[in-house]
Parts: C-alpha cells; sequence; structure tokens
C-alpha cells in the first residue's frame, strides 16, 4: 500500500566531499546494498569552479588545504548532527600529498568533531582492502587531472604501506570529469595494467570508475578496486553492517 519513502534503512553513511563534485555520493549510492543510504557534506575546495569544472591539472595546495581546518571540521561535525553510523573522507589526492601519517592526524582530528562516529580515509580504506585480498604488487592509476607529482605521492604512500606498485601514472583520457567514458577507461586500464600487477587501484573519488570494475576484473583475472569501492568497503565495516553490494568486485566478496 505504501511507496518506499527512505525513512527505512540498515544503515546511513555519510561522505565528506568537494563542493561542487557530485562524483562520490553518486558512486556510493549507486553500489550501495538495499538500506544502505549515503548522505553528503560539501566541504569547500579551491581546485573546482562552479558546475564541478577543474583546470587540466590540479594544484596541490588546495589539495592539502581542504584536509585542513576548519571547513572540513565544521562539516564533519555538521554531518555528525545526523543519524548516520560512519563518515568517509571522499578525497584520495589529500591523502597522497600528507602522507599516511598526516592521513591518520586527520582523521584522529576529524573524530574529535564527530562525536564519536567512525571516520573512514579513502587510502587507509584501500590498503586495508589490498591487505585483506593479500596483494603485493599493485598498479596504481590516476586521474588525468592528477599532474605527475601527485601520481608520484601517491605511489609513494602505498610504497610506504609495504606495497609494491609496479606501475603508476595518470591515465591519458580527456581531463574532465563530465568527459570520462567507461569504455574508454576500460580500453586504457587492460591495455595499461602489467602481468605483474595483483592488483589494480584507480584513485580518485572524482574519478567515474565503479561501472568498469566487473568488466574489468573478467578481462584482467585480478582484483581491481577503485577510490569509491574501497571507500564504501571501509564505511560498511565501519558501520558494522553486513550489507555488501553485488556486482562490484571481488573486494566485497571477501
Amino acid at each position: 500500500m505504501w511507496q518506499p519513502d527512505g525513512w527505512d534503512v540498515r544503515a546511513r553513511i555519510g561522505v565528506l566531499t568537494p563542493h561542487g563534485d557530485v562524483g562520490p555520493e553518486s558512486e556510493l549510492q549507486a553500489m550501495a546494498p538495499e538500506g544502505v543510504r549515503v548522505h553528503a557534506a560539501r566541504v569547500p575546495f579551491g581546485a573546482m569552479a562552479a558546475g564541478g569544472t577543474m583546470d587540466p591539472t590540479i594544484p596541490l595546495a588546495p589539495v592539502r588545504a581542504f584536509v585542513e581546518p576548519p571547513a572540513i571540521d565544521e562539516a564533519t561535525a555538521f554531518l555528525a548532527a545526523a543519524p548516520i553510523a560512519a563518515i568517509g573522507i571522499g578525497f584520495t589526492s589529500s591523502s597522497y600529498v600528507v602522507g599516511v601519517e598526516g592521513e591518520r592526524k586527520v582523521v584522529e582530528r576529524l573524530m574529535q568533531r564527530s562525536a564519536g562516529i567512525p571516520v573512514v580515509a579513502t587510502c587507509a580504506a584501500a590498503v586495508a582492502g589490498l591487505q585483506a585480498l593479500k596483494v603485493q604488487r599493485m598498479a596504481l592509476v590516476d586521474p588525468p587531472w592528477f599532474d605527475a607529482e601527485l601520481d608520484r605521492l601517491g605511489a609513494e604512500y602505498f610504497v610506504s604501506q609495504g606495497l609494491d606498485v609496479v606501475r603508476h601514472g595518470s591515465c591519458n583520457l580527456p581531463s574532465s570529469q563530465r568527459s570520462i567514458n567507461p569504455a574508454e577507461l576500460f580500453s586504457w586500464v587492460v591495455a595499461n595494467t602489467p602481468n605483474n600487477a595483483e592488483a589494480v587501484f584507480i584513485g580518485g573519488n572524482g574519478f567515474r570508475t565503479v561501472g568498469v570494475i566487473a568488466a574489468l576484473e573478467e578481462d584482467l583475472q585480478r582484483p581491481v578496486l577503485t577510490a569509491n569501492a574501497c571507500l564504501l568497503w571501509g564505511l560498511l565495516h565501519a558501520a558494522q553492517t553486513a550489507a555488501r553490494p553485488t556486482g562490484y568486485g571481488t573486494l566485497f566478496r571477501l
């Protein structure tokens, strides 16, 4: 008799996302299993203009500033006032720039504003996922708007966690969020994944990627993880729900 109204849920999760970016919440909600709802809080990102437009490459200064107080701290506090079970930082590149220790300090600081609600960082969740899959050698694919320095910092992040990054680089696709085509991304990753990589991690929460995970895994015959898939995996664990999506890769079948 009654139509679904969104009130009856298994879990509500939050995500902190750049103010003009709809990618993280779009992909998280697309993957979310039945009964899991995604709620976003927007954080100013100096490299993003109205409509989510950016320069062909993003400078490092606003990437670092994204996780500095007070804006993201205040957004966390507002999001934590809602009845949600976990909060994710939907921003890969800041972890690249501040490194593992800097990322840990950001999470600890935001936990002081989250009223005890767990805070999950994308890159930390990616490392946990790769470790759970017992991956040692990985290929790193970054968005086309990550320049060589940001990509290098990303590789260093994973190396510092004991992983062997056998290949890394920004993919050679149009440098615009709206121009990313799943078919082109699929072809590029297949053509540029080395045989000795045990898994692929595709960085960038604003990078349109989750729709190709299953197809890539079928073609490459190895796990393929993306920023938002790892973030959702970490959030579901933090929210202590057994709900898991289907069709988005090996990570969720653990």
